[in-house]
């Protein structure tokens, strides 16, 4: 039997019956990822498998790293066969790293390769997978097609002019591709060059001058006009924590104003200012029906010796320990006070966080709006087997996982598609070992049904994409 086989990670006959009857031929809505909507646009063929594999896999470059692979043939200027060659080396030794699972995984829905990688087999491998990567089926549009993706949300700056969005729209692509504004840059007055940079091309986007705070506000409403505009249905945001300390407008506009002028916020006034423009950005959302995403609790670049060579999202990122519970709570509940609390998904990369979160978003529920506040799926270190149980355990202990909106790529790949399938079968096999043991009822209408709408008609509900 090859290694991934039809009943993989399912381990019983409930858990199999459930997967192939309910979760299996589900639809794809990719709420959330970071593709480049330049390749879709211009449906890439991907050259080789380095480029639609390896080209800025960071979970990849630290596994390397780890298995003393050099920096050359991780983000360096080696051959792109010798770079495929080193992570064919070093797949062996992930074995009970998520990235053993993955691999194998993808060389079968892209590729049908039943073959496992290593140093000997990566010649074949390279040789098959890049005669079928030549092929339109496997071109970006191919792809979208080939795993029944309905919608992928991109995740795009304020200032983006979103052309490749406007050609997407008008290409006729069954795929439904929309924007999704991130407007993490807004917040950095701590940081006034990197900020004023931002800012002044903030204000050359959106057409008007930019010195005062609601001067900001204005430009930055009329780009989230825009991008509602283009489909835009979610924001994002990348924080490491939630801001709860709110300052007067005047004071806010204080801090902005010394920062166009170049003078630095101090921390206490960075958390301020965060915490003003949050509340702002809440109710931008709150008025439109958007649903608002923080993605919490990473540590980003921790090695500042590779940092300063490489730049940002190249491997040196964990997960970080702040205290979360009273920032959050205090967020969320003066955008409730104001009733301007949007749809929101609070994604948690440390998992000591989950109890906290799957009760503080009980907290918030309406009466009217079903999962209104959620906790998101297991994300980076944590999009693996045990870390999605430990949520998926968390929100049915402490809400409703019949309400979870399920899984999403987080991903720049188009090779991550099989994420979704990787995820329903640990979540049937979650369920069907719950049924083998008489903790739930042995009723597949029942069942079925909460299965079918976490792996897509929740989601399909709550984001009111208007896609089928």
């Amino acid at each position: 039997m090859p290694f991934i086989h039809e009943d993989f990670l399912l381990g019983n006959p409930t858990s199999r019956r459930l997967y192939h009857t309910f979760a299996e031929d589900q639809p794809i809505l990719d709420y959330h990822c970071h593709l480049p909507p330049k390749d879709v646009a211009e449906n890439r063929q991907f050259k080789n498998l380095f480029e639609i594999w390896l080209e800025g896999d960071h979970y990849k470059w630290r596994a390397m790293r780890a298995n003393g692979v050099p920096e050359s043939h991780c983000t360096g200027d080696a051959p792109v066969y010798e770079k495929f060659l080193a992570w064919a080396k070093t797949v062996p030794a992930t074995l009970r790293n998520p990235l053993y699972h993955w691999t194998h995984l993808e060389l079968k829905r892209y590729f049908g390769i039943d073959e496992l990688l290593d140093a000997n087999s990566a010649p074949r491998i390279w040789e098959q997978a890049n005669a079928l990567l030549a092929t339109p089926a496997l071109s970006a549009h191919g792809i979208l097609g080939k795993f029944r993706v309905k919608a992928v949300c991109t995740t795009d700056d304020p200032t983006d002019d979103l052309a490749s969005h406007q050609a997407i729209a008008a290409s006729g692509l069954g795929t439904k591709v929309f924007p999704t504004f991130r407007p993490d840059k807004a917040l950095n007055a701590h940081a006034p060059e990197l900020f004023n940079t931002w800012v002044d091309r903030l204000q050359d986007v959106a057409n008007t001058h930019v010195a005062t705070l609601a001067e900001f506000v204005d430009a930055l409403r009329k780009r989230h006009d825009f991008f509602h505009a283009m489909g835009g249905r979610l924001s994002d945001h990348g924080v490491n924590h939630a801001f709860g300390d709110f300052p007067t407008e005047h004071e806010a506009s204080r801090i902005f104003g010394r920062a166009r002028l170049g003078h630095a916020a101090t921390r206490e006034e960075h958390v301020q200012f965060a915490s003003y423009m949050m509340l702002v950005f809440g109710r931008l959302d709150a008025e439109k029906g958007w649903t608002k995403q923080l993605h919490m609790g990473a540590r980003r670049n921790n090695n500042t010796r590779r940092f300063r060579e490489m730049g940002a999202d190249t491997g040196w990122d964990s997960i970080g320990d702040w205290p979360q519970a009273d920032a959050l709570g205090s967020y969320l509940d003066r955008l409730d006070q104001e009733n301007s609390l949007p749809k929101t998904v609070v994604y948690n990369l440390n998992p000591a966080d989950n109890y906290v979160i799957a009760t503080m978003i009980g907290n918030f529920q309406d009466g009217v709006t079903a999962g209104k506040v959620q906790i998101g799926s297991g994300w980076w270190f944590l999009d693996q087997k045990e870390a999605m149980q430990w949520q998926m355990n968390a929100l049915s202990n402490c809400g409703l996982i019949s309400k979870f909106l399920g899984m999403l790529t987080d991903s720049r790949s188009f090779m991550s598609y099989p994420r979704h399938e990787y995820f329903r079968r640990v979540l049937c096999d979650l369920l069907g070992r719950d049924v083998e043991n008489g903790e739930l009822p042995d009723n597949d209408e029942l069942t079925g049904a909460m299965i079918r709408d976490i792996c897509y008609g929740n989601a399909h509900r709550f984001l009111g994409l208007g896609v089928d």
